[in-house]
């Protein structure tokens, strides 16, 4: 049995340095959190444990590389994708937030089609951006949010995407993208660590044009380079591994309509290897 599984790792090992492209699955964490009785401390530790928990079992079922090896590796459980039937979808809403971690307008695309299809629907009913933060001592302009907004916008038109928000934009900044998008924000996310109490200029602005006002506890960055590299060669058990560059992180939660409950929860995960 020991050889049999040194085998697979050699053959996953084979799969994974071959690639040049790594897209993760993380399942329906709903189900997985009540298997492992796991409350993590924080959305970058419970992802870090989720890519870790994925590649490990990845890694323990994949199967004998082909003679043609993949330059882009699908590591996922099939059993522990829960897809939504045509019948169920009237009654669930699908959420997503998506965290770029480089500016990529391509990313936000292939994001979107990624989820689409794991999840099996044709159309999300919103989308929440979180585009790279400025670099240290920059703030955040409506010139580094348009281009990924006027992505989301066409996928609004192609009706891939039904509602669009943004996150951690304050009054003026969420005004200014407000005045220049032709598909206006429905929803901004506020960071109540940053700030315990809504701003009230943002709060009368929200109000005046039909704005959602959410909370959310996300880091600026959900995971550095760093981290996810750890992630990685802990879940594959390889220290010498190459290095992996994080692009971009995607969270999907589908709720229940009409019980407010969430019925599935998950992450999708792409990262490109750094070449040399």
């Amino acid at each position: 049995m020991d050889t049999q599984n040194t085998n697979m790792t050699t053959e996953a090992k084979v799969l994974l340095n071959h690639a040049k492209t790594l897209r993760l699955h993380t399942g329906n964490l709903v189900n997985r959190s009540r298997l492992k009785k796991k409350c993590p401390g924080s959305p970058s530790e419970e992802l870090q444990d989720c890519i870790q928990a994925t590649l490990s079992d990845w890694f323990s079922a994949t199967k004998p590389p082909s003679k043609d090896l993949p330059d882009t590796l699908d590591c996922s459980i099939p059993q522990a994708t829960d897809a939504i039937t045509p019948e169920e979808r009237e009654e669930l809403r699908v959420s997503v937030k998506l965290f770029l971690c480089e500016s990529s307008q391509s990313s936000i695309r292939d994001a979107v089609e990624m989820v689409c299809q794991t999840l099996a629907v044709s159309q999300l009913d919103s989308v929440i951006i979180a585009p790279p933060w400025p670099l240290e001592g920059e703030s955040q302009s409506l010139a580094h949010l348009q281009p990924a907004w006027e992505e989301l916008e066409a996928l609004v038109r192609s009706q891939r995407i039904a509602a669009i928000g943004t996150s951690d934009l304050d009054k003026d900044l969420l005004e200014q993208l407000y005045n220049w998008a032709q598909v206006k924000p429905s929803s901004n996310q506020v960071n109540l660590a940053s700030c315990c109490v809504m701003p009230p200029d943002l709060t009368a602005f929200a109000k005046e044009f039909d704005i959602q006002l959410l909370t959310h506890n996300d880091p600026k960055e959900l995971m550095s380079a760093a981290t996810f590299q750890e992630a990685v060669q802990e879940g594959t058990q390889d220290l010498n591994i190459a290095d992996w560059r994080l692009e971009w992180v995607l969270r999907y939660s589908i709720i229940v309509k009409s019980r407010g409950i969430i019925k599935a929860k998950g992450y999708l995960v792409n990262a490109r290897k750094v070449t040399p």
